[in-house]
């Protein structure tokens, strides 16, 4: 895939410029406001193109910077033969560290738990002719340790009044997660904050009365927003509160007119930043993990919230997208109670239960 960026003044003009230049087949990788040297405020966002679409429409009959159409397609040969070069060098590697039997062992073990060959492998190389290859409860160790220096996890800091918004696609659980962190500040910690819950959600039929529900049992003020105008002129209203957080709507990863409208959201002219937290099943799959980051990626996530830790047993599909994409994790969702089953999220709690895991073989 290639990346290019377009600029325009919002992001569905934007948007509109790729679209008009690649067609359908254009990703939004991320998304931002810049204010440029002129004072303006613009919006930037990045689209990735697959590499047949982009030499077709970049480069037909076309020379940019001097380079013609068949030296950039030579250029782009050439840097995939170094690909491949790299590819063969390190498989090369891999071979001699395979030909041990405990390295397959203990890769086909992390493998089948859902931990991805290529990490492992970047693992398996940095310790060809150490003494950690040859025995096999050093190497799972070292895989372990390996594992939680990777994992990261952001810290509650409550320092400065905070406007903390929930994303994430329909069913994973924002509304029940923001209610049980409305309780946790409002009156589960040693100060308590003063809370206020806003609702974007006007898709989801019931999303307003769920929260609202909520909020009335808690006695925190709950109010239903209805635009972007609505929205800025709410947060201006309500900058005595510590903490307003945000519930939005449920949304497919491939909703793209939804994308942009919680975009406009998110980039509202506002004093103070907004945190989004992506919410996100620790049931889904690896592959729809990984859609559903890359469409939501380009709200500029803070964190990572996860939700349904007791609708499983295996947490490395979890694990090995944490991994990869090495995203801080905020809190965990361990079952339906409110508030007191939500936990901050550390990395002992996930590695015991993907431990647990691993042992059962």
């Amino acid at each position: 895939m290639i990346s290019e960026t377009f600029v325009a003044s919002n992001l569905k003009s934007a948007y509109k410029q790729a679209v008009q230049k690649y067609g359908n087949e254009v990703s939004i990788a991320s998304a931002k406001q810049v204010e440029y040297d002129d004072g303006q405020l613009r919006c930037e966002i990045v689209v990735s193109i697959p590499k047949e679409i982009f030499m077709e429409k970049s480069f037909d009959e076309l020379e940019i910077d001097g380079i013609s159409n068949n030296e950039a397609g030579a250029l782009l040969e050439e840097i995939d033969e170094l690909k491949i070069e790299l590819e063969q060098m390190r498989d090369g590697l891999l071979e001699v560290n395979e030909s041990s039997s405990i390295t397959k062992e203990v890769k086909t073990l992390f493998m089948e738990k859902g931990i991805a060959e290529s990490w492992l492998d970047k693992i398996f190389i940095s310790l060809v002719n150490t003494e950690v290859i040859e025995d096999k409860s050093l190497l799972v160790s070292y895989l372990f340790e390996e594992i939680d220096e990777v994992l990261k996890v952001k810290k509650e800091i409550f320092d400065i009044p905070k406007i903390i918004m929930l994303v994430g696609p329909t069913g994973v659980g924002k509304s029940t997660t923001i209610a049980k962190l409305a309780a946790r500040y409002a009156y589960l910690l040693e100060k308590s904050y003063k809370v206020v819950l806003l609702n974007l959600d006007s898709y989801k039929v019931g999303a307003i009365e769920q929260l609202a529900h909520y909020a009335d049992i808690m006695q925190i003020e709950h109010i239903s927003i209805s635009s972007v105008n609505d929205f800025r002129e709410k947060l201006e209203a309500l900058k005595e509160y510590d903490i307003i957080l945000v519930d939005t709507a449920g949304m497919s990863p491939y909703d793209t007119q939804k994308f942009i409208k919680t975009v406009e959201f998110v980039n509202s002219d506002i004093q103070k930043d907004i945190e989004v937290n992506l919410v996100l099943s620790a049931t889904v799959k690896y592959e729809d993990m990984e859609d559903i980051y890359k469409n939501f990626s380009f709200l500029n996530l803070n964190s990572i919230i996860i939700t349904k830790f007791d609708e499983t047993r295996h947490f490395g599909t979890l694990l090995n997208f944490m991994l990869l994409y090495n995203l801080p994790m905020s809190y965990f969702s361990i079952g339906q109670e409110v508030p007191d089953d939500l936990l901050v999220a550390n990395k002992e709690y996930l590695l015991e239960h993907f431990i647990g895991d691993i042992n059962e073989e």
